[in-house]
């Protein structure tokens, strides 16, 4: 399980996925999907699209990895996670075709998901990949759109070492005819996924030519933003209840790919519905950890941020949250580039130096003298409710703290600050 262990977990190839998927039916051709890739970006980028899809009416699974706290979030359909009894009955139901496969763990969750959405007819699912894109899992459908949010370095060791060679892993989802929205234009990946398309004979289009974003203020529940549809020349309000600053970059994503579902496919997506929808994303859809405030006097905030580029947005963020002393709650996987992340943090911050209850984890300690190398300065701490626990004793109403490093040290934050039951149950 790639999540436990690492690459070790990993099946190169899709060949136990398309026998999951002969075995229940071929479920991923019994309705329309959208796949979504990308480094980062790709979470937030599926709930917003199943929210703008659900609520113009249509019916809709979400796919998404990993999750925060229950396994059960992977899997939604119209915002509700499939049912505990589903997921038992279908293992049940299929024991002894998955012991004759042997598919990892994430290839039968994928296939797990295809069969929910074809059992509850969907009208349409958003797919998010799980790692990179050509070899993933997921990688069997054939969907009407295909997003690629954008390209940053992350898990090296398994897409490559360059920009260029991670894009080209992530432009594997591009599939021939089907049109591809990109969410953030790069110099140094333009050619692959030019390449790409014109070898697909899809066309592709960049979100940042159909529309601009313009941030006007933010307050405790939500983000305001001036919307420019370029072709039109015309101006929108659009609040969302997202409270991250990146999340400018997947918004212009999504309407640009709505825009596309609206000219390719005919869906019915108003610009009305799309902005109401925008502006209750976490109700929708049940999306968490993303830049998500737990708490006012003191300030908790929580960010699955895990890789240089995400902590880059986080960090720009924290650094606007007004605040007498700040606190950092924070872990990190060991296959992570922990020393260009760390060199990111600030200086003047408490730390609390964690690990999650994983393999994959590294060990507070070893955290604890990386981070002294940039001149970060805390306890470790054996777990994270530990760490949390620390913090909170160490604070006062004017101080902050930031949970962050990781989804497992976000998950096991919000379990310990009794966080754990938001999801709706079906």
């Amino acid at each position: 399980m790639f999540s436990k262990i690492g690459k070790a977990a990993i099946k190169a190839d899709l060949i136990n996925t398309r026998k999951l998927c002969a075995m229940l039916d071929e479920p991923q051709e019994q309705f329309k999907s959208i796949h979504i890739a990308g480094t980062n970006g790709k979470g937030s980028t599926s709930h917003m699209m199943a929210a703008i899809l659900q609520n113009a009416g249509y019916k809709v699974g979400l796919y998404t990895s990993p999750h925060l706290i229950d396994f059960r979030e992977r899997i939604r359909i119209n915002g509700v996670p499939v049912s505990k009894e589903w997921v038992v009955d279908f293992v049940k139901d299929h024991k002894p075709a998955i012991e004759s496969i042997q598919p990892s763990f994430f290839e039968i969750t994928v296939a797990m998901a295809f069969a929910a959405f074809a059992d509850e007819k969907v009208d349409i699912a958003v797919i998010e990949t799980g790692l990179g894109g050509r070899l993933d899992s997921t990688n069997v459908i054939t969907p009407i759109l295909s997003i690629i949010t954008n390209i940053s370095y992350d898990h090296q060791d398994i897409l490559g070492n360059t920009l260029q060679e991670i894009a080209a892993e992530k432009a594997g989802i591009i599939k021939k005819g089907v049109p591809v929205v990109l969410g953030e234009q790069q110099d140094e990946t333009e050619r692959v996924f030019l390449e790409h398309a014109m070898r697909n004979k899809s066309t592709l289009y960049y979100a940042e030519s159909l529309w601009d974003l313009v941030r006007v203020k933010q307050d405790a529940q939500y983000q305001y933003f001036k919307a420019v549809q370029r072709a039109q020349r015309e101006m929108y309000d659009l609040r969302t209840d997202l409270s991250g600053s990146y999340q400018q970059h997947n918004i212009k994503t999504v309407l640009a790919a709505a825009e596309v579902l609206v000219a390719n496919q005919g869906l019915n997506l108003s610009l009305p519905k799309i902005l109401e929808a925008l502006s209750k994303v976490k109700e929708l859809t049940g999306l968490r950890g993303r830049w998500e405030w737990i708490q006012h006097n003191p300030a908790i905030i929580c960010d699955v941020g895990h890789n240089a580029a995400g902590i880059t947005e986080v960090m720009k963020q924290w650094k606007e949250v007004p605040a007498k002393q700040k606190h950092i709650v924070v872990g990190f996987v060991r296959d992570k580039d922990v020393a260009a992340a760390l060199a990111l943090f600030p200086k003047d911050s408490i730390y609390y130096f964690c690990n999650a209850q994983t393999p994959r984890a590294l060990p507070a300690a070893e955290l604890r003298e990386m981070a002294a190398e940039q001149h970060l300065n805390g306890l470790a701490y054996s777990s994270i409710t530990e760490a949390v626990n620390a913090a909170k004793q160490n604070m006062d109403d004017a101080d902050a703290l930031l949970i962050t490093g990781s989804f497992f040290v976000v998950g096991e934050a919000m379990v310990s600050l009794d966080q754990e039951h938001y999801l709706p149950l079906p």
